[in-house]
């Protein structure tokens, strides 16, 4: 098998992956899973998709993350990884999809407006 590569994102984070066969080695950015992504929340989130599948330990995953924070970076993984485990096996991916991991988030952070101090926030309003 060559390596699969797909994109996941959410927010302001994107990860890129790389699956490749092997005995279940997720390496992000250099680091081990669980040495970037310390809770165990994390760690659950980005696994998600490979225990739904019970492929877990059938697949090596090197991945690079940029930008967010590290929940959005968890579920932009979790979407990259979901992608190509649909691009290994196409029948999967009704399984992923009832699941929710095929679909990007599509929620971003508004805009801040001019003449007031946050997005939805306004000043406070005097009447004289």
């Amino acid at each position: 098998m060559e390596v699969i590569n797909a994109i996941g994102r959410r927010k302001a984070a994107v990860a890129r992956v790389y699956v490749s066969e092997g005995k279940g080695q997720i390496t992000i950015n250099k680091k081990e899973l669980k040495e970037y992504f310390t809770t165990g929340t994390l760690q659950y989130i980005v696994t998600q998709p490979l225990n739904l599948l019970e492929v877990a330990d059938k697949y090596d995953i090197k991945v690079n993350l940029d930008g967010g924070g590290v929940k959005g970076q968890a579920e932009a993984l979790r979407l990259a990884i979901a992608r190509a485990l649909v691009k290994i096996d196409a029948e999967s991916k009704s399984a992923l999809r009832t699941a929710g991991f095929m679909t990007r988030d599509p929620r971003e952070v508004e805009r801040k407006k001019p003449g007031q101090p946050k997005a939805r926030k306004r000043f406070q309003f005097s009447k004289r």
